[in-house]
């Protein structure tokens, strides 16, 4: 796994998804919470309620790794570019 995360490459694609994924619990979390919550039974609310903390927490979790990725990348970019200095 951490030669996986290592490739900056790897760890932008995996961003991305977590990016997305956290949009869609946030979203479907505050539709159902919000949008639903006559027609859900306790639980169900508990549930929806509980998207919506998870949905940002993916969302703020995948930008950081979105900004470790790129910073990786830049780095790469800048010693390819001084390797013959």
């Amino acid at each position: 796994m951490i030669s996986f995360v290592s490739d900056p490459r790897n760890l932008l694609r995996l961003s991305r998804n977590l990016l997305w994924t956290g949009l869609f619990l946030l979203l479907a979390g505050v539709y159902t919470a919000y949008g639903l919550d006559q027609q859900l039974a306790i639980a169900q609310r508990v549930l929806a309620h509980t998207l919506v903390i998870v949905g940002p927490t993916l969302l703020k979790v995948g930008y950081v790794m979105r900004l470790v990725a790129l910073h990786g990348l830049q780095g790469r970019n800048w010693e390819a570019s001084h390797a013959g200095a």
